[in-house]
This record gives C-alpha cells, structure tokens and sequence, in this order.
C-alpha cells in the first residue's frame, strides 16, 4: 500500500517566505511599539533642538527642562494630538527601517558567515559579523525611510506654544513631503539621509547583535527554567538587556540626525543653513554646547527606545512564530 509524501519545499522558495515573514513581523510589530512611544520621540526631539548651537546660560530660559516636565506641557497646551505629532509618517518609516532592518538580517548574517567562515550563522555566532549584518541593514531601511523621517522629524519639532528649532509646519505628512518636493525635488526629500544612515547603522549594529546575543545566553543559562529561544520571557529579557548599551550608542547620532533634518534649506536651496554634513554638525555642536550636547534628550531616547525595543521585538518573535505555525 503506498502513501501520499508531501513534496518538499524547494529551498528558494522557503527562503523566500522567510525573509517575507521577517520583513512583514518587523513592520506590523515596529508600528504597533512606535503607537505607544511615539510621545516620548516629540519630548526627545524637542529637547534635543533646544538650545541649539547657543552656548548655555544659567539663566538662559528654557521652554522644556526635562523629560516629565516636557511631557506635561506639550500635553497640556498641545493634547494628546500634540504628543503623537509624526505618527503617520513614523509608521512610513518603521515598516521602511525595520521591515528591511528584521527582514533582511538573518540573509545578511548568513551572507557574511558564508563569505568568511565557509558555511551559515547557525550554530555560531561571531559577534563582529553579526554587528555588521546589523550595520548594514539599518543603514539600508534608513535609506529607504529617509523622507518619513524628514518630515516626522519637522512635524515634531513644530509648536506654536514652544517652538525649538526652525518652525516647518506642515499641515500634514502628505503637505510637508509636496512641499520639500518643490522647494528640492529628489535631492531635499533625501537631505539628512547620511545622518540617518550612521543614525541607523550605529544602533542597528548593537541592536540586532546584542539580542542575538543576549537571547542565546537567556536561553543558555535558565534553559533549566524551561525558557527557549522561542519563549516570549526570554524575548522580553534580552529586549530589555539590550535598550540601554542602543541608546548610549546611538543618542550623538541621534542629536545630528535631528538636527540635519530639522534646519532650513540654505539660500542656494541645496545644502542646509546650519550644517553641510554631519561631521559639521558634529563639530558645531560640541563646539557651541559641549560634548554632552550629544547626549540632549538621552532619557527621554531611552524611554522611547527602551519599550520599543521590548514591544518590537516581543511582537516580532510572536507574529514570527504565527506565521511559521500557519503559512
């Protein structure tokens, strides 16, 4: 008597479907963190225009003197339409960065692994391949994101209460990208790219290699407690590991990244008013505000990034895990 073999999945194929999959739980599961942390990306961004390229007085006055004190009058003056100021063009940018960032990693992993060790990431880890799988992939979806993050970026800073910074006001994601589009074509839709760019790969690198990293030890080290590399509590573990080393790397990019996107375009309508590049940026900014300038907005990066972070990946490794189950 014979029986029926299922025929085998051709390996493209499941390739395929893998980096599908990958790419489709890093942008539902980046959207649904950004929904609850988009309030503290405003307080960030604003905190990190404050007082830019002005050298700090003692009685210099300030419209936002830290993270709690920022929260509550942005939303006092401005409502809870204040604090989600972006969030249409921050969903642009998630399923942009992190669709390609969690979609494409584990190719590029393997890519690498394959060009230097003769064979796949599995059952190694190499952690300087893996921050460069992660460098690179961040700053891919950064590209590709680039004109989101622009125009969130000037919806952010925007208020008519406190404004910080040069005052773009967009009456929405739709107007600010037509604007730019006028006033420079291709080339203004992706002014500040190079920023995001090193933005991106600084904390994709330390991102994606640490919670490799850390969810592998998890799983290693209370693998008597039951927890695997597919246990949601090891997710949330290692999420949580991983959010502060991201942000201590990734805030100076951060504050150059905010502050490219958000100046002026110059008088020839090319380069900014402010900053030509980032190394400029770099240089102005420690130059006038000191190095811990870098580091403006840093808890309020943290308390974005952090739950992000935890949400993010938790989400991700959930609908992963669905999607292998059911497709």
């Amino acid at each position: 008597m014979s029986t029926l073999e299922t025929p085998a999945v051709p390996r493209a194929v499941s390739a395929q479907s893998n980096v599908f999959l990958a790419w489709l739980a890093g942008s539902l599961a980046s959207c649904g963190a950004v929904t609850f942390t988009n309030p503290f990306e405003v307080v960030k961004t604003r905190l990190q225009l404050q007082g830019e390229l002005a050298r700090a007085a003692p009685s210099a006055p300030r419209a936002y003197h830290n993270v709690a004190q920022a929260f509550w009058v942005i939303g006092k003056n401005e409502g809870l339409r204040g604090l989600q100021k972006g969030l249409g063009p921050g969903y642009m940018y998630q399923i942009m960065l992190n669709g390609t960032r969690l979609g494409f990693y584990e190719p590029a992993k393997n890519a690498l692994y394959s060009a230097f060790t003769g064979r796949p990431s599995a059952g190694q880890s190499i952690m300087a391949l893996n921050v460069a799988a992660g460098g690179l992939c961040g700053a891919a979806g950064a590209a590709l994101g680039s004109p989101f993050f622009l125009v969130k970026t000037r919806m952010q800073s925007a208020s008519s209460f406190a404004a910080v910074g040069h005052q773009h006001n967009y009456a929405s994601s739709l107007d600010g990208l037509r604007r730019i589009w006028r006033a420079g074509g291709v080339r203004g839709l992706y002014r500040g790219m190079d920023a995001a760019m090193m933005r991106a790969g600084a904390g994709s690198s330390v991102q994606l290699a640490t919670y490799d990293h850390f969810k592998a030890y998890i799983a290693r080290t209370l693998a008597h407690r039951g927890l695997t590399d597919n246990s949601a509590y090891t997710h949330f573990l290692a999420s949580m590991g991983i959010g502060f080393f991201v942000c201590l790397v990734m805030n100076p990019f951060d504050v150059v990244s905010t502050r490219m996107y958000n100046q002026k375009a110059g008088a020839a309508g090319h380069a900014g008013a402010l900053y030509r590049n980032p190394l400029q940026c770099f240089y102005k900014t420690v130059a006038s505000e000191g190095f811990f300038s870098l580091y403006k907005g840093f808890l309020a990066h943290y308390l974005r990034l952090g739950p992000h972070t935890i949400l993010m990946f938790v989400f991700a490794e959930q609908i992963k895990a669905l999607g292998a189950r059911y497709m």
